[in-house]
């Protein structure tokens, strides 16, 4: 759909998208830098000493391809760019970033006038050491023995790949040594069950049950009960964790 109304003669369009909080830089259609909004210039001179320069004013009249190890391949993605263009990018190491680049189409010709670039969720390496070594903390998540060859492993905080295969690792050395038959995963601590979440708890249950430890699910709100029924349903699911331990004991008591 294009752009309707009409922008007030008394607004600058400059300053409008200097105003809007976004690191926004705008390149010409050769790839120059020509101009940047404040919060592009304050993250700027920021990365600036990283290439050498002093702040962000050097930049202004550079190529983008200046910024690039591989500056062929870059020139070869922008002459293709014909739509937004959003990739994960790595700043000398220090950085890291989602860029986002859109072309500025000539309705006439339809080739590029220019380009808006954006650098969105920007984090600095140390911010990202930090938020790392919190996740590793948050990987000492306690394996309790709760009955006989019965062990509850509470799942608490972010779930991604990483942490699935410390978690897999360790639930794995723990059954082989203490001959564990059951494993009660708690999920009351994970508050959004999306398809990675789900993909992760169908890899732990199937790693579980190919060394013969049965996984129940337990903790399973409202919220999450609407998402999970796409998991294998032969994995035992109980509201509390109370229910899981009585199913396991009428396991056993068989």
């Amino acid at each position: 759909m294009p752009a309707i109304g009409k922008i007030p003669e008394n607004i600058f369009l400059l300053n409008a998208l200097d105003v809007i909080g976004e690191t926004i830089i705008i390149a010409d259609s050769s790839h120059t830098i020509r101009w940047m909004n404040s919060e592009a210039c304050r993250l700027m001179s920021e990365i600036a000493p990283l290439y050498g320069m002093p702040d962000c004013e050097a930049m202004i009249g550079m190529n983008m391809d200046d910024f690039h190890e591989r500056p062929q391949h870059q020139k070869q993605v922008m002459q293709k760019l014909t739509g937004v263009h959003r990739t994960r990018i790595t700043i000398r190491d220090q950085v890291m970033t989602d860029i986002v680049v859109t072309p500025i189409m000539d309705s006439k010709n339809n080739e590029p006038e220019g380009y808006i670039v954006m650098l969105m969720d920007v984090t600095m390496q140390a911010e990202e050491q930090k938020r790392s070594a919190q996740l590793i903390k948050e990987l000492s998540i306690p394996i309790l023995n709760i009955w006989d060859k019965t062990i509850a492993l509470p799942l608490i905080g972010d779930f991604d790949r990483n942490r699935t295969d410390q978690l897999i690792a360790t639930v794995l050395m723990e059954c082989s040594e203490k001959k564990i038959e059951y494993v009660l995963i708690d999920l009351s601590g994970i508050k959004e069950f999306e398809d990675q979440v789900r993909y992760q708890i169908q890899m732990m249950t199937d790693t579980l049950n190919l060394i013969g430890a049965t996984c129940i699910l337990v903790g399973i709100s409202p919220k999450l009960a609407m998402s999970i029924v796409q998991l294998d349903n032969k994995t035992p699911i109980f509201s509390t964790a109370h229910e899981g331990l009585k199913y396991i004991m009428q396991l056993q008591a068989k």
